[in-house]
């Protein structure tokens, strides 16, 4: 059997490059795209897979990366972000689109680009990482959900449109993960806002639990399509509702 191909995107860090860990565990020959090469160059050194700059923010960087890759059998849209905590009166127009467009037209970008890749094979996987954000509202987060809910509906949109191709289409939908940047990013470098995120909480997930979930999805047979995964830490039983030790 020809070793299967993945691409994993913002695959410098965090939910990305443990995503890219699991599946080259699993026999996967894996793309690591991310904007910083010194990371993607390392983890595929790691992993004995290729390292591939990409911005899914660019255009030309999503067709470079197109050219580059002739078949693929799992795409795995991780880039993306979260850029404010800022109340909806508060928001600024150009954050909210900048976080549009890493998360939705991100994702968009590059699945249209490796769509004939996927073709390509038996059957193409394409698992589109987005967040319980993308569920429920919450104050201060509202430029991040409404991002999110554009990557539910686009994943949920594809399924319909590709219901007569050998594709699968799934969304996993994290709730509190703590990663090394995704708070630190959305606070602006501040670590202490960032710790204060996940204060008290005993075990909130990692990056290796939403990775352990895409290489299982990945594993099943191609008549298999898991549509969506929703998941939390046990401490945090819906998005507003956390448990906090102390």
């Amino acid at each position: 059997m020809p070793r299967r191909t993945a691409v994993v995107t913002g695959a410098s860090s965090g939910i990305g490059a443990a995503t890219a860990r699991a599946l080259a565990g699993d026999g996967f020959e894996v793309w690591c795209a991310a904007r910083r090469e010194d990371r993607v160059t390392a983890l595929a050194e790691e992993i004995g897979g290729r390292a591939v700059v990409l911005d899914v923010t660019d255009a030309d960087s999503v067709a470079a990366l197109a050219s580059a890759v002739d078949a693929v059998d799992v795409l795995v849209n991780n880039a993306g972000g979260a850029f404010d905590m800022a109340t909806v009166e508060e928001a600024d127009a150009e954050t909210w689109a900048r976080m549009y467009d890493v998360n939705v037209l991100g994702t968009l970008r590059t699945t249209q680009a490796l769509l004939p890749a996927l073709r390509a094979g038996n059957g193409g996987l394409v698992v589109n990482i987005g967040s319980t954000a993308g569920r429920t509202a919450y104050e201060g987060g509202a430029g991040y959900v409404a991002a999110k809910h554009g990557v539910a509906a686009l994943t949920r949109t594809l399924r319909l449109e590709h219901v007569a191709e050998p594709l699968r289409f799934t969304e996993i939908a994290p709730g509190m993960v703590a990663t090394e940047e995704f708070s630190l990013v959305r606070f602006g470098g501040d670590q202490a806002r960032r710790d204060q995120v996940y204060q008290g909480v005993a075990e909130p997930l990692v990056a290796d639990d939403i990775a352990e979930i895409v290489r299982w999805v990945a594993s099943l047979p191609a008549h298999v399509d898991i549509d969506e995964v929703v998941v939390r830490p046990r401490a945090q039983a819906a998005q507003h509702k956390v448990h906090r030790e102390g």
